[in-house]
């Protein structure tokens, strides 16, 4: 998930993706004598669980190709697919062949590569706003704020998801490319309603949120109210959110990674990758190649495997948050 950087500056109001996460942190000073989010999906007291979670999947070939490798070879247990790109219709096929894969959509608002990119789903004529003078999606989550209005975006979300849903592919969950989607009030009530609407869990921390609140805590206070009504709307909550691996060196990930996973505290946390298979056309795509590749070392590496066991860590998927929460009681 990579992150518009000249938001922050420009925006006083702009809420990253992580900032919108941690903000059901704050429910209460006491939180920490609470049960984790974890327990109240029915695991025990102590349980360390993660998604280790691929983003940008339908992006390009080489993103398909290091998702399928990161779920079937490696120990990813989730993606998600980016609807307005060239190669989800390769995706399709494949889910339609697997459609046991945990598979939610990076609903996206953002074109941001330089000589590749793509336009709305929902086609320029009824999301104007949105778009650029190539008739693409902006670049920068900054240009989607200033510009794009918020009927515009819940027109594009519901046209990425009724484009999925022809398609038939699955959709556990919903979260947001380049946190646009939480970057304006407005815009994450649209999300929020949509996904409470149809019953798709979206991305959502309302447990300790040790990373997240580290990655990025100015916005922690602005939507603690929806954490506790996405959890008694049906759909999960998660405990913590790290996205942090986009900005590791390539070679360091592999240490990064381990480090991460022997600190984590218990409940249930979403670790977020780019794992890709670059081919040849790929680094001229994206400045990024070598670093998503790295994300794929790191998905498939046995001693990521071995930790995984050594420490109980207990692997999970949307799917299976969804079924959990649907056996789970309110919040008073």
């Amino acid at each position: 998930m990579k992150f518009d950087s000249s938001l922050r500056a420009r925006m006083v109001q702009s809420l990253s993706l992580a900032g919108f996460l941690v903000a059901g942190c704050l429910m209460g000073t006491a939180r920490a004598a609470e049960p984790t989010f974890a327990e109240r999906l029915g695991w025990k007291a102590g349980d360390v669980v993660v998604i280790l979670h691929v983003d940008d999947v339908g992006m390009s070939h080489a993103s398909n190709l290091g998702a399928t490798e990161a779920v079937t070879r490696g120990v990813a247990t989730s993606w998600a697919v980016m609807m307005p790109c060239p190669w989800v219709s390769e995706i399709a096929v494949h889910l339609k062949e697997h459609p046991e894969v945990d598979s939610g959509l990076h609903l996206t608002m953002n074109s941001e590569w330089a000589p590749y990119r793509w336009g709305p789903v929902a086609g320029k004529s009824q999301v104007p706003g949105l778009t650029d003078p190539e008739g693409c999606l902006w670049r920068s989550s900054t240009a989607t704020v200033l510009k794009g209005t918020p009927d515009e975006v819940e027109r594009e979300i519901r046209a990425q998801i009724d484009r999925a849903e022809t398609m038939g592919l699955p959709i556990t969950h919903i979260d947001s490319h380049m946190g646009t989607l939480f970057a304006r009030k407005e815009f994450f009530e649209r999300y929020a309603r949509v996904g409470i609407e149809k019953k798709m869990p979206i991305l959502a921390v309302g447990g300790h949120a040790t990373y997240a609140r580290q990655e990025n805590g100015e916005a922690m206070d602005y939507l603690k109210p929806w954490m506790k009504q996405v959890w008694n709307a049906g759909l999960p909550v998660l405990d913590d959110l790290h996205t942090g691996s986009y900005g590791w060196k390539p070679e360091e990930k592999l240490e990064n990674f381990l480090k991460l996973l022997r600190e984590l505290k218990p409940g249930v946390t979403e670790i977020l990758f780019h794992a890709s298979r670059p081919t040849e056309e790929f680094p001229i795509i994206t400045g990024s190649s070598e670093s998503r590749r790295a994300d794929l070392q790191c998905l498939t590496d046995p001693r990521v495997r071995a930790l995984l066991k050594e420490r109980g860590i207990l692997q999970t998927t949307w799917r299976e948050l969804a079924e959990r929460r649907r056996k789970a009681a309110d919040l008073p």
